[in-house]
């Protein structure tokens, strides 16, 4: 048996997980002259796989006391693609957002935006396929799912399902203006 059957960096899951983030990534990577319906069509399919793919990935640990993981993604790559997104997306990008942490201090939905959560989600994503693909070792492989699992749990995760509800808001009222 191969060794690539049996470590659990090379899984089913892990596979199809690192096929969708890596498709999220050159999607919202090559967002130039697209219209808004594709686009928000394309995400409205894309971000429920991502979500499924991501959930059924197993917890991971962190292997290495010294692991330090690299940032691929630099303020600028990151400000490329919101602005992009932001530019499709043009007045339908502002949307009102109750499940964000400052909700706990206020009385009132909390305004963000489309593109800063798909820019969020595509740092975290990016960051990880780099290190994944990057990685000398399954050491350096697991310790890459279990950084991205955990920033799902505790971050893109939830933008993901907000975002979407956004989305879906854009993509459905939209229909109904033509």
């Amino acid at each position: 048996m191969k060794k690539e059957e049996t470590s659990p960096v090379y899984s089913h899951d892990v596979m199809e997980f690192v096929t969708v983030a890596v498709e999220y990534c050159v999607f919202l990577e090559k967002t130039e002259e697209q219209e808004r319906m594709e686009f928000v069509d394309k995400l409205t399919k894309l971000l429920p796989l991502l979500y499924l793919k991501t959930s059924l990935l197993p917890k991971y640990e962190i292997l290495s006391e010294e692991y330090y993981p690299e940032d691929f993604v630099s303020e600028d790559n990151y400000n490329i693609v919101r602005a992009n997104i932001s530019i499709i997306m043009g007045d339908k990008d502002d949307y009102l957002d109750v499940f964000m942490e400052d909700m706990k201090y206020s009385e009132s939905p909390i305004l963000t935006t489309v593109s800063e959560n798909l820019a969020d989600i595509y740092q975290d994503l990016k960051n990880f396929a780099m290190r994944y693909k990057n990685a000398t070792d399954e050491e350096q492989m697991m310790n890459a799912l279990a950084e991205v699992k955990d920033e799902f749990q505790y971050g893109w995760g939830q933008k993901a399902v907000n975002v979407l509800r956004a989305l879906h808001e854009v993509r459905y009222a939209e229909v109904d203006e033509y």
